[in-house]
């Protein structure tokens, strides 16, 4: 098993725990699209866990030297993203900034909060990605301050076949840290998700996938 797989597999089991993935297959969820999914994943619950977040920032580091990665600056998405931007930068020493949801509706007006140079090289930290619609916006953003996109890197992926056409019609490289199939592999493991479960999640994912658009993460 390479590195990288191993990562993979170990954040997994570090959501799981922690309980930022739940599985209802039963009840659904339903996301801010209104779409329903048998599957909800919060990052933002990895902050409050040092081990985890430790995992995350040494996991976005190794991708970052394993590419050989020329990066002058972590920036973060609003607002997942900031806390994991910030201890990525520690651990690299390099400037830390974000993106906003949206400017700023007073003061200077601010989309990128922050000192990033003109031509700066940067890596964009989300927390997840869904359909890669906000994680684009932020690199427009970024490309308007004439900031250098060198790739997106995400804590955990659906897989979704819009994202991987959103990033390759961008020019950038997305990296994540672990991914729909492998936490659905995870919990069937562990005995949280039986084989006819992991069956329905699958025909839904595909579902998705099939019908996804680039409407936002």
């Amino acid at each position: 098993m390479s590195q990288r797989e191993e990562v993979r597999q170990r954040i997994a089991r570090e959501l799981l725990r922690i309980g930022a993935v739940v599985f209802s297959p039963g009840q659904p969820f339903t996301w801010a699209s209104g779409i329903k999914s048998p599957i909800y994943v919060d990052n933002r619950l990895t902050m409050s866990h040092p081990r985890v977040r430790r995992a995350i920032a040494d996991g976005f580091a190794a991708i970052i030297s394993e590419e050989r990665l020329e990066v002058d600056a972590i920036v973060g998405t609003a607002t997942a993203g900031i806390p994991h931007a910030a201890w990525l930068a520690d651990v690299l020493d390099l400037p830390m900034a974000y993106v906003r949801g949206s400017a700023k509706q007073h003061g200077r007006r601010n989309k990128v909060e922050g000192a990033l140079d003109p031509g700066a090289r940067v890596v964009v930290i989300e927390d997840l990605v869904s359909t890669g619609g906000s994680s684009l916006e932020a690199v427009l953003a970024l490309r308007d301050m004439q900031a250098e996109v060198v790739a997106v890197m995400a804590i955990f992926t659906y897989g979704l076949r819009a994202a991987s056409v959103a990033f390759k019609e961008a020019g950038i490289p997305l990296y994540t840290l672990s991914d729909f199939p492998t936490v659905v592999a995870a919990a069937r493991a562990d005995g949280s998700l039986t084989d006819d479960d992991v069956e329905m999640l699958q025909v839904w994912h595909r579902q998705l996938s099939a019908g996804s658009s680039t409407d936002g993460d």
